[in-house]
């Protein structure tokens, strides 16, 4: 009998680590880095932060020093995640 109880919580456990993966996943934020609104070359954080001449870029990649394939706009970026649906694009 104490080998049932022992396997169901490990079920329940197991189970809500998955809960626990699939909520923290679709919340989490997308990737963020800074970066020129007219050049799209990339930028030291420092640039960002109050009074810089950057803007925070959502998502996307960096390459060759540019940012492609993400957003300017933070709303517009697709967070994706397991378990998530997404509703925007670049």
């Amino acid at each position: 009998m104490a080998t049932r109880r022992l396997r169901s919580s490990t079920v329940v456990l197991g189970g809500m680590g998955l809960l626990a993966l699939t909520i923290t996943s679709c919340g989490s934020e997308p990737d963020r880095r800074c970066a020129d609104r007219t050049t799209q070359k990339t930028l030291p954080s420092s640039e960002c932060r109050s009074g810089g001449n950057g803007s925070y870029y959502y998502g996307g990649k960096s390459d060759s020093g540019k940012v492609q394939g993400g957003s300017f706009d933070k709303s517009a970026v697709d967070r994706g995640g397991f378990g998530c649906s997404g509703s925007g694009g670049g």
